[in-house]
């Protein structure tokens, strides 16, 4: 018997799949022994530190695709560009060409583009098989973001909150008066009056933890007409 690790480092694998064979190797987090194999124990990414095999939980983390419109944050600002955050197993990279379209010469300070704990609208435009995930601020909707606050949910329930055809967050926006930014990530980014913005979480909160009941975008129009004192009607693609 050949011992091996049968996956790779930072691979994601399923409960049940196994991770390696052989007797030297150890079970960390996430993982188990069935017999000569290390076993995963649930959904995660692998982390193989010498002989000890774990898995990094996903649940609730967003994994990147390529094409997602998300909300990331600055959090180290390099020689040729951010390195961002995305509420994520992985960080991304924006280069100096994919954050603006202006001519920044050699040498310039870059935080008086983007600093630390700035939050962006950018999109991601590459993930490599090693999981090094490039973004963008080129396109239509893509900014810095100033001021209001980022209220962080499952990306699981993204497509709740946004509504079928956006009617779910059109809902917020027109009962609390807010302007809202739902990134794919599970980052979304509200801006208004003070009571608008609380308003606007309570309502977020609410869809996350309600998401899998029928009937939520009616009980949701009464819940902010209540709130706001608003008359809110569901649009068109309620669900």
């Amino acid at each position: 018997m050949t011992e091996q690790v049968l996956v790779k480092d930072k691979e994601i694998v399923v409960p049940g799949e196994k991770l390696a064979i052989g007797m030297s190797f150890l079970p960390g987090s996430g993982a188990y022994r069935d017999s000569e194999h290390i076993v995963a124990q649930r959904l995660g990414m692998v982390s193989v530190e010498g002989k000890v095999i774990k898995l990094i939980a996903l649940s609730g983390k967003y994994l990147p695709k390529i094409k997602d419109k998300i909300v990331g944050k600055v959090i180290d600002v390099l020689m040729t560009g951010w390195r961002m955050e995305l509420n994520s197993p992985y960080s991304a990279v924006m280069t100096l060409k994919d954050a603006t379209s202006e001519f920044i010469a050699r040498g310039a300070d870059l935080r008086q583009y983007y600093d630390l704990g700035d939050y962006v609208v950018c999109q991601v435009v590459n993930v490599t098989s090693q999981k090094l995930v490039d973004v963008s601020m080129r396109g239509p909707g893509l900014q810095k973001l100033r001021g209001g606050r980022v209220v962080e949910v499952s990306p699981q329930k993204v497509p709740r909150i946004v509504g079928k055809e956006g009617s779910m967050v059109a809902m917020i926006k027109q009962a609390t008066g807010c302007e809202i930014i739902v990134g794919q990530n599970g980052w979304i980014w509200l801006s208004g009056e003070p009571e608008g913005e609380v308003v606007a979480e309570q309502a977020i909160r609410k869809i996350e933890q309600e998401a899998h009941l029928g009937g939520l975008t009616d009980r949701m129009a009464t819940w902010l007409g209540d709130k706001t004192g608003k008359s809110v009607a569901p649009r068109g693609g309620a669900q």
